[in-house]
């Protein structure tokens, strides 16, 4: 049995060489963690992006590694590009951020290409629909202002559509000044008409193709009659609506346009859109709010899967979005319909701590549907739920409860950027696997993609998502670096 010196012997030179390597390791890391790599790869990948992906200058969500598929909401046609995120004005945006860290002309160049490919596809009614196509004779244009396409004038705020090409065109003129012609006039021309989609209550329908109607604001309210087979609207999009986050998407696109311009008419229609949310607050005994209301300020129904029914994922978004206007306006009304909400919504919280994404009026019984070919019917049962749709929403409750402690409290919101060392673990990842074609590439594991594509497991594809990700997290990478 080795005796105690050389016990100690052998464990002092194990000691010995594992501090070399973690230093070997740190030094490996260190080195290739460095301003110089990171510039590097980021205009790589997005050397490959702009001249390999572009249509246009415009992008779509998911391209095959041949890049011969491409797809939106489905394919893509050859000439086609999105405008609903994860799109264009996602990439677009991401090109800005990594112009505003390196300062590379590049950046901005290919940020231009995506906001003119954008201007290309506005419709006459001043906003966006989810696709553009380039082929004038093509079946999937719509009434593009240019007169160069065909179809219908639907601008539409679902998904963050409209919201993401205007914060896109602002961005991009503000970066030119203000002196592009194109881009600028584009920019005024979509919130001109965003502010004439705004109803009196402050509310905005799904869907415009000119100014809304002036309807007289009411406070929310539960129909009176049999919600469940009555109160059904054909052209529910012209009413107002909550659908798919619109309050958090539209509160930041005004509020950007507020900051870019000075205008006072972008604070105005911010304010508005906080005073709808009070008053579209549902009274007890569910305090939140709905997905969809007719202009008598009830619940009603949208597409005929989705009912009428206080909603757990806008409900969230609504807290949040009054939080964001209290801290643009300092009224503090806007936190006054939270404390209640917050509360409803904890005790609605399913066992696996998730929100339904509907709750039965009155009753609060997490509501779901039945699917049988096209029909659907209302049932309580969530054994048996239709694939294409998110059922249940996860729970940002926590959170929105420990940022409303610090806004009532009076403290400044902390800064929402990482700092250095938080960001140097992705900041390696995303170095690391870009491929040797400047390709950041993604494998399906069978979870859901925005636009659902049936992609088979493990099947390889590059995400415009991702790549957007990856850019703007070496972005803010650099800019940390730069505050040193």
């Amino acid at each position: 049995m080795p005796n105690k010196k050389v016990i100690l012997t052998l464990l002092l030179c194990y000691i010995l060489i594992s501090i070399e390597g973690l230093a070997e390791s740190s030094a490996l890391a260190a080195e290739q963690v460095t301003k110089q790599n990171i510039v590097h790869t980021m205009r790589k990948a997005s050397e490959y992006y702009r001249d390999k992906l572009a249509v246009h200058g415009g992008y779509v969500y998911y391209y095959s590694l041949d890049l011969q598929q491409r797809w939106g909401e489905g394919k893509a046609g050859p000439n086609q590009i999105w405008v609903q995120p994860p799109g264009t004005p996602t990439v677009g945006l991401a090109y800005l951020s990594a112009w505003q860290a390196t300062g590379d002309q590049f950046y901005l160049d290919a940020a231009t290409d995506a906001a003119l490919s954008l201007v290309y596809g506005q419709l006459k009614s001043g906003g966006w629909t989810n696709s553009v196509d380039f082929n004038p004779k093509s079946k999937l244009t719509a009434d593009y202002r240019n007169g160069k396409g065909r179809g219908k004038n639907n601008s539409t705020l679902d998904d963050g559509i409209t919201q993401s090409a205007i914060q896109l065109l602002i961005h991009v003129d503000k970066a030119h000044q203000f002196q592009h012609q194109k881009i600028h006039q584009a920019a005024m021309i979509a919130l001109n008409a965003l502010l004439e989609a705004q109803f009196p209550v402050g509310a905005f329908p799904q869907v415009w193709t000119g100014p809304v109607k002036k309807i007289p604001a009411k406070a929310a309210n539960f129909p009176k009659y049999d919600w469940r087979t009555e109160g059904r609207i054909k052209n529910y999009w012209d009413y107002y609506t909550l659908n798919d986050g619109l309050a958090g998407y539209v509160s930041t696109v005004l509020i950007d346009a507020y900051e870019i311009y000075q205008d006072e008419r972008y604070q105005q229609a911010v304010l508005k859109l906080g005073d709808f949310l009070i008053e579209a607050q549902l009274p007890d005994p569910q305090p939140a709010w709905a997905q969809q209301y007719n202009y008598e300020m009830q619940p009603i129904w949208a597409r005929k899967f989705e009912p009428p029914a206080v909603t757990g994922g806008e409900s969230q978004d609504a807290i949040e979005t009054l939080m964001k206007i209290y801290r643009f306006s300092g009224d503090k009304k806007y936190l006054k319909p939270i404390p209640k909400a917050l509360a409803y919504l904890r005790k609605s919280q399913l066992p696996n701590g998730q929100l339904a994404r509907y709750y039965a009026l009155q009753t609060n019984r997490p509501l779901y549907m039945n699917r049988n070919g096209k029909k659907y019917s209302l049932t309580y049962d969530d054994s048996n739920l239709p694939r294409h749709y998110g059922w249940k929403i996860d729970s940002q409750l926590a959170e929105l409860q420990r940022e409303f402690n610090i806004v009532k409290s009076g403290k400044q919101k902390q800064a929402s950027h990482l700092n250095r060392r938080k960001l140097m673990p992705q900041v390696k990842t995303i170095l690391n696997t870009l491929d040797d074609q400047a390709r950041w590439i993604s494998i399906s594991t069978g979870q859901r993609l925005v636009g659902q594509p049936k992609f088979p497991v493990n099947s390889h594809f590059i995400s415009s998502e991702v790549f957007s990700q990856n850019l703007e997290t070496l972005s803010a990478y650099l800019l940390t670096l730069k505050s040193d």
